[in-house]
């Protein structure tokens, strides 16, 4: 996007920080405290049944203050080995002091970014120094109730997000008949949520101090959560790191319900054991499944299926929504909060599609035709094997040749040759094992077999009573055994049992693999979990990617970046939905999208740039999307076709959705000044480069909520966020623009005013 016109001086006297007081400098912090040490800190304070005074005594403690710098300088900085930062601009040791003596004044740690339009909605933000206290109570809270939460609780907790809930989903949820998913309607959380977080507190945390330094984080917003909406869990800039933990614990009480549930109804249903139709082996031909309950919650979403019947599903249903709405205090959806089929209908979890489905959907037998082309594969491959093979051989006889003419003439010719050592040895080995594979190899062939038995059978006179008798006995005897090693082994009728027994045991062993397949698709289900294509086809046309005919089109707005932010705006994107996608049941479809779309429509915009062809471009920039960095090195930010296609479901993670980078763009300003700090966290770098951001529905003028014009189940960064301009290094512009860190590793409260 181009600036209005006006002079660079104009432009640069405009520059002014938020912030009226300068940047202090920098001071070190203390040694921070291990995980380790800072459970054994907590349980410490375990006494009489509830957890004592943990303000004064861990959270406001200079280590755990620097431990949860240091959580968020790793979060700020993915590119660097775990460490601390090496200095904060205000003390810890006074922080500490601070939250000892309840002197914190929470609302004067955030600022308000008001909006750029006037009907806006404004946003609240704590700065650097409040993130590190809820850093620490969220890691406080952490250790507290680890221990407590339910094993199918997802989300908010390190190591266990959205993909190990998925793969949860695909272990152990067998043969579900009917599900549904407990829908909340948007809701702020509000007062009567807050006391009723307390009460929770104050069951297991004998603190004041803590739980009215979590209401005051409430009340000057500092943590806003929006239950029911989509904003949860994916690294937006009006998220608090502790609203995880939070909900986690708000939701604990229904998580025991639930599990409550599940428990009385394994004891109606047990597992009936000791049937056995086969005493040998002991395998019970009789299929017994028991009802089961199963659920899975990620945050504020919750499923629960069932594999008994719909009333005693519609009886659960009724049983979790009295409870969240008597108390919880929740508004449930009770139109959304519906019963389907787990067979015939799809669920939409965790941005993904999740339907009950055979074995031999998911893991579907060869085809006709895929086993022609597999034969003829494979017999293409034995044929340029043995092709190579004979090449090989024709090469040493042909050098060998060679050898024994040269040694010929030198030797007519008179001269002699003296050998240091003798390879008579070695010479014989080789010729002893190039003969054994020749016979080998002659003797696979039933035709040689054949027509060697043949020859040694044909025109016996030995066979006959007065010649045999008229020889010696030693003469006969040795005769006939060497008649038996001619039918042991150059019999053709034996040659053909064996291969036919090997093919009835081939056939047999397809048989019962057939019939284990059957009767596998008649008894069992097993979870299906796809990518909702056509949802990631709407998101690709509403960003620009695509025209109204679904073919890539460039994005004019990402002209003014350099080719290297361009590339890596693009990279970000993609690598977001591999990663999110990669444990679906559909995801070559999303590498497609990715390998099509994204990277066609970079390579239009980069065209776009230059006025050059599409041509010239894939020609200068590669397939790859090479692009020389600042010290004149090669290197390829998006993924490469070789990467696309290997990439799966190798390793569990809780991946970002691509809304964080999808819906913003940073525009470059045309400036060169350059003395603004990084507003990344703990960055002190000061030569940056000023950016603007735009939010995609502020430039579609759409409204998130509505899901007509916007893609059902994507979240917006807040639209205060919109037109702000912030001074950025090299490093974080990048990490920044691929999707490594969001905007809430940002200090929100110094951004630039222009």
């Amino acid at each position: 996007m181009l600036l209005k016109s006006r002079s660079i001086r104009s432009l640069t006297s405009s520059f002014r920080f938020l912030s009226s007081s300068p940047s202090p400098l920098p001071i070190e912090i203390p040694l921070p405290i291990s995980q380790s040490d800072l459970e054994s800190l907590i349980y410490r304070q375990y006494r009489a049944g509830k957890f004592q005074h943990l303000l004064p005594s861990v959270i406001a403690t200079p280590s755990v203050l620097a431990a949860a710098a240091r959580r968020l300088f790793s979060r700020s900085n993915p590119s660097l080995p775990p460490s601390s930062p090496a200095a904060l601009h205000f003390s810890v040791d006074a922080l500490a002091e601070e939250l000892r003596q309840g002197l914190l004044d929470t609302s004067a740690n955030c600022s308000i970014l008001v909006p750029s339009r006037k009907k806006g909605e404004s946003l609240t933000l704590p700065n650097l120094k409040l993130k590190v206290v809820v850093e620490a109570v969220r890691m406080a809270l952490e250790v507290v109730y680890k221990k407590r939460f339910a094993t199918f609780s997802y989300g908010g907790r390190e190591s266990i997000g959205r993909h190990t809930a998925i793969r949860y989903l695909k272990a152990r949820l067998q043969n579900p008949t009917w599900w549904f998913r407990v829908v909340l309607r948007r809701q702020p959380f509000g007062p009567l949520h807050l006391r009723r977080l307390a009460v929770v507190l104050e069951e297991k945390i004998e603190d004041p101090a803590l739980i009215s330094l979590v209401k005051r984080l409430f009340d000057c917003e500092a943590i806003a959560i929006e239950l029911g909406g989509v904003e949860l869990g994916r690294g937006f800039p009006q998220e608090s790191g502790l609203s995880g933990t939070i909900l986690n614990i708000y939701f604990d009480a229904l998580d025991r319900e639930i599990q409550d549930i599940r428990v009385e109804i394994k004891k109606e249903n047990p597992r009936i054991s000791g049937f056995a139709d086969n005493e040998e082996t002991g395998i019970s031909y009789v299929l017994h499944k028991p009802t089961r309950v199963y659920a899975v919650r990620y945050l504020d979403e919750i499923l629960v299926g069932t594999s008994g019947s719909k009333l005693l599903t519609m009886d659960i249903k009724d049983r979790i929504l009295k409870f969240s709405v008597e108390t919880l205090e929740l508004k449930v959806d009770s139109l959304k909060t519906s019963i389907h089929s787990a067979v015939t209908e799809k669920m939409n979890f965790l941005g993904m599609e999740l339907q009950a489905v055979p074995p031999s959907v998911l893991h579907p037998p060869m085809s006709e035709k895929a086993i022609r082309a597999k034969k003829k594969y494979l017999k293409r491959k034995a044929a340029k094997a043995l092709e190579l093979k004979n090449a090989r051989e024709t090469r040493r006889k042909n050098l060998g040749l060679k050898i024994l003419s040269h040694l010929f003439k030198k030797l007519k010719c008179g001269h002699e040759f003296e050998f240091g050592f003798h390879i008579e040895h070695e010479v014989r080995e080789i010729f002893a094992n190039w003969a054994d594979e020749v016979v080998q190899e002659y003797f696979k062939s039933r035709e040689n077999c054949w027509h060697w038995h043949r020859m040694f059978t044909t025109g016996d006179f030995l066979s006959l009573k007065r010649i045999r008798d008229q020889l010696p006995a030693e003469l006969v005897e040795s005769y006939d055994q060497f008649q038996e090693k001619v039918d042991q082994y150059m019999m053709p009728v034996q040659a053909s049992k064996v291969i036919e027994a090997e093919e009835r045991l081939a056939e047999e062993e397809e048989e019962r693999k057939y019939a284990k397949r059957t009767v596998d698709d008649l008894t069992e289900l097993k979870m299906r979990v796809n990518a909702p294509i056509q949802l990631v086809r709407r998101a690709v046309k509403l960003a620009g990617f695509t025209n109204a005919m679904g073919r890539p089109r460039p994005i004019k707005l990402l002209i003014c970046l350099d080719d290297a932010d361009i590339i890596k705006w693009y990279a970000g994107v993609g690598r977001r939905w591999l990663k999110f996608f990669c444990c679906c049941h559909n995801f070559k479809m999303v590498k497609t999208i990715v390998s099509y779309h994204l990277r066609f429509s970079c390579f239009l915009t980069l065209a776009e740039k230059h006025e050059v062809t599409k041509r010239q471009a894939i020609s200068h920039f590669t397939k790859d999307l090479r692009v020389t960095d600042a010290h004149g090195l090669e290197a390829v930010h998006f993924p490469t076709e070789k990467e696309v296609k290997m990439m799966g479901d190798k390793n569990l993670s809780d991946p970002k959705p691509a809304d964080g980078t999808l819906t913003l763009i940073l525009v470059r300003l045309a400036t060169n000044e350059s003395t603004f700090p990084c507003l990344a966290h703990f960055c002190h770098q000061t030569e940056t480069t000023l950016y603007r951001i735009r939010l995609l529905q502020n430039r579609l003028n759409v409204d998130p909520l509505d899901e007509n014009k916007w893609v059902q189940g994507m979240g917006a960064i807040h639209e205060s966020f919109n037109r702000k301009c912030l001074p950025l290094c090299s490093k974080h512009a990048s990490d920044l623009l691929l999707g490594n860190i969001c905007l809430r590793d940002i200090d929100g409260t110094s951004f630039v005013d222009v």
